[in-house]
C-alpha cells in the first residue's frame, strides 16, 4: 500500500509530506482539502488551528526541520528547525520531503493542505 502524502502550499511555495500511519493522520485526511491561517511561534514553527480535533496518538518530544505535528487535539504545527518540546510532546503527523525551510520567515501565512493523489 502506498504511503499517504499531502501537499502544503502557500504564497511562499509548496512542499510534499509523507504522513505517519496513525488515527490522527487518517482523520486529517478526512478533513482535506483545507486552508489554515498559520502564525510564527518561537522562530521554529508555524502553528494554526484545525476545524476540529484529531484522535490521540503516540507523542514524542523531539522534532526536526520538516516535522508535521499536533500539539493539542486541533493545534497543527509545521516545524522548520530542529528542536524539542516539553511534555507531553507532539503527535507526529508526518514529515515534509526535503524539509520545510520555505516557512522559515517571520509573520503569518495561510497554508493550503490537500491530499496528493
Amino acid at each position: 500500500m502506498a504511503q499517504d502524502r499531502i501537499r502544503i502550499s502557500s504564497e511562499w511555495g509548496s512542499v510534499t509530506a509523507e504522513l505517519a500511519d496513525n488515527a490522527a493522520t487518517r482523520a486529517l485526511l478526512g478533513m482535506l482539502p483545507l486552508t489554515i491561517p498559520m502564525s510564527d511561534h518561537l522562530r521554529q514553527e508555524k502553528t494554526g488551528s484545525l476545524p476540529s480535533g484529531l484522535p490521540a496518538a503516540a507523542r514524542q518530544r523531539t522534532f526536526k526541520n520538516g516535522t508535521i505535528g499536533l500539539w493539542g487535539p486541533d493545534h497543527f504545527v509545521v516545524y522548520y528547525r530542529d528542536g524539542q518540546v516539553p511534555q507531553p510532546g507532539i503527535v507526529i503527523l508526518g514529515e515534509v520531503q526535503g524539509g520545510a525551510s520555505i516557512f522559515d520567515r517571520p509573520g503569518t501565512v495561510s497554508l493550503r493542505i490537500e491530499p496528493v493523489r
